[in-house]
């Protein structure tokens, strides 16, 4: 997860694409929708970032894409391989999986509620639901799933053994985190989020969003309040009610 984030991040840095740092939610999975074990990341990043002095939301230089999927391939590569040294566990990878060219799988994902939406459904998914068992009998559960390929349901009968294997084999073991936040997403970066959402609010289809400078983090002004449902409009205090005298009984 973290070779992805780095691999991202050295691309958009480029001047060619962003530019400036941004936002990426990472979540791991381990199954197929047959639940065989296939670990894999998936990504959920900002099409822009965060100017070097805060005061300006820069969007991706491409319309049509954040950063070419061929480079970003070649340094999630590279940045893997690392990793996997440093760890020790170098050895324990096929020397022609460096031979071979990978390939990141990168698509829009929308904008707005729906991403919101999806968002909601997928981060904490586990490996199947309970809508897609069928049948539970005689020791043998039936459950439905999407073939990837041909998108035509297919349906499978397993043993309750088999059955409980491909479906523990996804628990996590204790202490392994799911879900990642990196860039702006960071929970050390709460500063920059707010201020990229200052900056979003205006008017979100402007190729360029700027407001003043950010202050001066010394003063720590305090950071104005949003609404808490539609976290667009900003809550002023009018008055501050004292709180009821008790009643004698």
């Amino acid at each position: 997860m973290k070779a992805d984030a780095d691999a991202l991040q050295a691309l958009v840095q480029d001047p060619r694409y962003v530019g400036a740092p941004i936002g990426a939610l990472a979540v791991l999975h381990t199954w197929t929708r047959a639940m065989l074990f296939h670990p894999h990341v998936h990504m959920l990043v900002t099409a822009g970032g965060l100017s070097a002095n805060a005061s300006s939301w820069i969007n991706s230089k491409h319309p049509r894409f954040l950063v070419p999927v061929w480079a970003l391939s070649l340094i999630f590569r590279a940045k893997f391989c690392a990793a996997l040294k440093k760890a020790g566990l170098l050895q324990k990878a096929p020397p022609a999986v460096w031979q071979k060219k990978w390939v990141v799988h990168s698509q829009p994902a929308g904008r707005g509620d729906k991403v919101l939406q999806y968002l909601a459904r997928y981060v904490f998914r586990i490996a199947i639901a309970n809508s897609r068992i069928e049948s539970i009998a005689d020791g043998r559960v039936r459950f439905r799933y999407r073939d990837n390929r041909t998108h035509q349901i297919r349906h499978i009968t397993l043993s309750g053994i088999e059955f409980l294997h491909r479906f523990l084999q996804h628990v996590l073991p204790r202490g392994t985190t799911k879900v990642r936040y990196y860039g702006i997403f960071s929970p050390s970066c709460k500063s920059q989020l707010e201020r990229a959402r200052l900056l979003l609010t205006p008017d979100s289809d402007s190729p360029s969003v700027s407001l003043p400078p950010a202050p001066d983090p010394e003063n720590k002004p305090s950071a104005p309040i949003r609404c808490p449902l539609c976290r667009v409009g900003i809550l002023t205090l009018v008055e501050t009610q004292p709180p009821p005298r008790s009643r004698s009984p």
